[in-house]
């Protein structure tokens, strides 16, 4: 029996990352390590009960700004309550801002970041989760720090952000300042990373084993 395919979504009507050519390469093999063909849309149109039938899981590598339309976001909804997962990768968390249910999606919103990509260190929160149980308990990497406007409802954090080792300014959330996190949403599962700005995140066996673990976790029946 062929698995479903994962459908990754790149669509944006806002600021548009320059790693999303490389992030679509990297989910595409690593849903290949998982048994699984991808297809790759800017297209909201694909979001319909007919086509999302199709898919066991959606990625949305850093999309930006209102991406799809009433109708498109209703199937969306139903997809993932219904069962479906749902993963969003770094600029994920700055789409849909006009959707109040996309903060049950994605967990939390973005509100900013410090200047550039730093170098900071992550602390790991959950040890056990697939996404994280390779990591160091305290890992050292570079990326944007993205900030939120709130902690992360219903949620299960699994990286924070270490404000002491990187300036973040007025954006500073203290402690907890999460990075990464996943959830139950009805029948389906989300999860959620705010790494991955650089093109060059998508070349790191650490962050590729991250994304890895955190698109297996949404996998219907995992």
């Amino acid at each position: 029996m062929v698995s479903p395919a994962i459908l990754v979504f790149t669509r944006t009507t806002g600021f548009r990352h320059d790693s999303i050519p490389a992030g679509v390469a990297a989910v595409t093999a690593i849903a290949a390590e998982l048994g699984h063909e991808t297809e790759h849309t800017e297209d909201p149109d694909v979001f319909n009960p007919v086509d999302l039938a199709r898919f066991a899981a959606v990625v949305w590598v850093s999309p930006s700004g209102d991406v799809l339309g009433e109708l498109e976001r209703a199937a969306l909804a139903d997809f993932v309550t219904g069962g479906g997962g749902w993963c969003g990768i770094h600029g994920a968390s700055t789409a849909e801002p006009s959707w109040p249910f996309f903060r049950e999606l994605v967990g939390a919103r973005f509100i900013g970041h410090p200047p550039g990509c730093v170098p900071g260190e992550v602390s790991v929160v959950d040890e056990e989760h697939a996404s994280t149980a390779h990591l160091p308990k305290r890992w050292a990497w570079t990326d944007e720090w993205y900030s939120f406007d709130e902690q992360p409802k219903d949620a299960a954090v699994l990286l924070e952000a270490d404000e002491s080792t990187y300036e973040a300014g007025e954006l500073a959330m203290g402690s907890p300042h999460p990075l990464a996190w996943h959830r139950r949403l009805e029948a389906g599962r989300c999860f959620y990373t705010a790494l991955g700005h650089d093109a060059s995140a998508y070349e790191d066996p650490q962050f590729l084993a991250h994304l890895k673990g955190g698109l297996a976790s949404v996998l219907p029946g995992k």
